[in-house]
């Protein structure tokens, strides 16, 4: 178990979504909030490596350990795009209306709309060695916003005839990408033995 967590990221949605599954498995003692650290630009040509630069940087700001997590959304019929560039995919400064705007526009001539959220999430800290773990999701682009849920992509990312957005929160934790890294990481770690 990890006494002390910080969850390396200023995106307050990204957050909440990341506590949810870490504390419903119990390997969490506590969930540190209200610290800053510098902006950690995402540099790396990798989610794994986006993911592991961004949580060692909050480690070292903060002395704790720290999870984090780069998540791209790779479209089949825009050869793997947006992926590393999902949450900028509209420019830097774009507002998650902008880049699913973008998104649909893009899309607009394909009828192959097979995409896949894929997350992967690092940890770093507690006396351990790093690790990176992934998870991910299949589904399809839909062709219009549906749902008043989630952020990001979530009203047009479909899973099963719904989009993320239309699904409740509960759902959403249990098939998610995130989610399913969060419980690739639950599981990496109770293999490990205490340092």
């Amino acid at each position: 178990m990890i006494d002390r967590l910080v969850v390396a990221s200023k995106n307050r949605d990204k957050i909440e979504e990341m506590e949810d599954v870490l504390v419903a498995t119990g390997v969490v003692g506590e969930i540190v909030r209200g610290l800053d650290w510098p902006d950690v630009d995402e540099t790396e040509p990798t989610l794994e490596g986006n993911a592991l630069l961004k949580a060692k940087a909050v480690e070292r700001a903060t002395g704790l350990c720290a999870v984090a997590d780069d998540t791209g959304l790779e479209v089949l019929a825009l050869g793997g795009a947006p992926g590393v560039y999902t949450a900028r995919y509209a420019g830097p400064e774009a507002t998650y209306d902008d880049n699913v705007t973008k998104l649909l526009d893009e899309m607009s001539g394909f009828d192959d709309r097979r995409a896949r959220f894929r997350t992967a999430v690092a940890l770093v800290g507690g006396g351990y060695p790093d690790l990176v773990v992934e998870g991910s999701i299949d589904g399809v682009i839909s062709r219009q916003r549906r749902g008043a849920g989630g952020f990001g992509y979530d009203p047009v990312f479909e899973v099963d005839g719904e989009t993320f957005a239309e699904m409740g929160v509960a759902r959403k934790n249990v098939l998610s990408h995130r989610a399913r890294a969060i419980r690739a990481l639950v599981e990496a770690l109770s293999r490990r033995t205490d340092p």
